[in-house]
């Protein structure tokens, strides 16, 4: 039951609609005053009292009914209380029932998300700075695909400018065919690092000669960069593999080399365009942005022109309800361009393009870089975290079977969740021994949980049923309460962008769960007691799993 909208639904006020009710009501910050509560501050200029006289006037309307059992006003808040029996019930009811689907919907039924995340560059491995974009794309298209949105994820990859000639200079001149297939990405890195190590005049010119072969439809330099183009999606998708990603499509830069004279047209008939030392802008400065570069002076596209192009393509292909970008922060002026020029050509829909922004993500030892030479493959990122759970686990738990697949799940685990457990928009210095840390805000604290859930239903006798008539104490209600939050979470999780909102209810929830299961006996209990509290144990099982797997993680049955 989503006690928010039930309150909204029954609390009138003059100007203020039920949604915005909804969204005020909160969670008191000392549960003790009530089980939710509705801050009256912000309604006290529309309705020109007090805060405190709105929250008397409006306890002394409010009905109880068996679901709200007190109403109180306090210092401008008005305050519930919950039948806790009864919210106990209902809320083990519907996550034993749906399981699996516990949290989904289907607000998004017939309404197509497109979601553009990830984009690698052909012929170049992933980097640590790929992290977020990747996992927090990721968990959007899981979030979305749960509220019963048609998700369309797309990988928009950076197959398209003057490396790609390098790339073929450098192939041409030191690669050997067996060996970069052999090598695979890491011997196409090799050869462009190596180009642009030792390049003179020549081979620049070189390079820009074999780019203008593969753009004029060159059979020989386009087999040749199709090739690179296998060898980088063979190598990522290997990636997407471990990290549970998906794509729907892999149409790049490339893809719409014939998709942007349209718009330049359009643009141009709009009058739209502007000459600027030779090249061809749109002027942004009324909008206090700097203009949109469109065209070089030699005629050459930019990132804007692809990405006007997309922008239409993907309007005409998929209809989208809204088109997120999952792109960091340092593109921002980029999107505010694109999304503003969208908008000067009558594009109604441009008001449904998104910029999901993040922070840069680090090693303790500022290790990122490609340009000073300190770059991290996130391959390497990978395996170090799967090593580092192995050995913890082997010490804890030497015995554990399969300590080689809990060790994957832990492993993996901790380098999502070590990118999306901060709102995604600050940087992140990514540390092994915190993310690895089975104590506080991490993935395996979580993943340890729900092993220690598993060892107590291995363990019962007792058949999992929900007792008639059951209040549950303290500790018990404490974890009911953060298991009926889930689906509103969910929802907000969508509604900002934020799978962040997800990870931390997960560590919410464990830190609950592991407080009940500390204070109050569950196999040793009797009765009612025992059978609720095996009930409650397998519902925060199943929540905290659901929202995982929304995250991108796995759940070991033993740790």
């Amino acid at each position: 039951m989503d006690y928010k909208k039930y309150l909204a639904q029954k609390i009138k006020i003059d100007g203020i609609s039920e949604d915005e009710i909804c969204a005020t009501i909160a969670l008191p910050p000392n549960s003790e005053m009530g089980d939710y509560a509705l801050p009256c501050f912000k309604f006290a200029k529309i309705l020109r009292k007090s805060p405190v006289a709105i929250a008397e006037e409006l306890k002394n309307t409010y009905i109880t009914d068996d679901i709200i059992s007190e109403v109180s006003a306090i210092n401008g808040y008005l305050n519930f209380k919950v039948n806790k029996g009864g919210l106990a019930d209902s809320v083990l009811k519907r996550i034993l029932s749906d399981g699996e689907g516990y949290g989904s919907s289907d607000i998004g039924s017939g309404k197509t998300i497109c979601i553009d995340y990830s984009s690698v560059n052909v012929a170049k491995p992933f980097h640590i700075g790929h992290l977020s974009t990747t996992v927090i794309g990721g968990a959007l298209y899981k979030i979305y695909k749960f509220l019963g949105y048609n998700v369309v994820g797309i990988n928009h990859l950076g197959d398209y400018g003057t490396q790609f000639g390098k790339l073929i200079s450098a192939y041409k001149r030191w690669g050997d065919r067996e060996q970069v297939q052999k090598g695979g990405i890491h011997a196409i890195n090799d050869l462009y690092v190596r180009f642009n190590n030792e390049a003179d005049e020549q081979m620049e010119s070189e390079a820009r000669e074999y780019f203008r072969l593969i753009e004029s439809g060159d059979k020989q330099a386009n087999e040749l960069f199709e090739w690179f183009k296998e060898l980088t999606l063979s190598y990522v998708k290997e990636i997407y593999k471990k990290l549970n990603i998906t794509f729907d499509s892999y149409a790049g830069e490339r893809f719409y080399t014939d998709k942007m004279q349209p718009v330049i047209d359009e643009l141009r008939k709009k009058n739209l365009l502007v000459e600027s030392d030779g090249a061809q802008i749109v002027d942004l400065e009324q909008y206090g942005m700097s203009p949109c570069l469109i065209l070089r002076s030699d005629g050459a596209s930019l990132y804007a022109t692809r990405d006007l192009a997309a922008a239409c393509y993907r309007k005409k292909t998929y209809d989208f309800h809204k088109c997120l970008y999952v792109v960091a922060y340092q593109q921002n002026l980029h999107f505010k361009q694109v999304f503003k020029v969208l908008e000067l050509m009558g594009k109604e829909w441009a008001k449904d393009l998104v910029h999901v922004a993040y922070g840069m993500v680090s090693l303790e030892d500022g290790a990122m870089s490609t340009r000073k030479g300190k770059v991290v493959w996130l391959e390497e990122v990978i395996n170090k975290c799967v090593e580092k759970a192995y050995a913890i686990i082997d010490e804890k738990n030497p015995d554990l079977e399969n300590k080689e697949n809990t060790a994957n799940l832990v492993g993996l685990g901790a380098v999502i969740f070590g990118a999306l457990y901060n709102n995604k928009i600050k940087d992140i210095v990514f540390s092994y021994d915190k993310v690895l840390s089975f104590e506080g805000e991490t993935s395996v604290y979580v993943q340890y949980t729900c092993a220690r859930a598993n060892s107590v239903l291995a363990k019962s006798d007792k058949e999992e049923t929900i007792p008639k008539n059951y209040t549950p104490n303290a500790q018990e209600f404490e974890v009911i309460k953060a298991l009926a939050a889930f689906p509103e979470t969910v929802k907000d999780a969508a509604e900002k962008y934020e799978p962040s909102y997800i990870a931390r209810f997960a560590v919410d929830l464990a830190q609950k769960y592991n407080k009940f299961y500390i204070d109050c006996k569950i196999l040793a209990a009797e009765g009612d007691a025992k059978a609720f509290r095996l009930a409650l144990t397998r519902a925060t099982l199943q929540t905290l799993k659901n929202a995982l797997t929304l995250l991108g993680i796995g759940v070991p049955e033993k740790m």
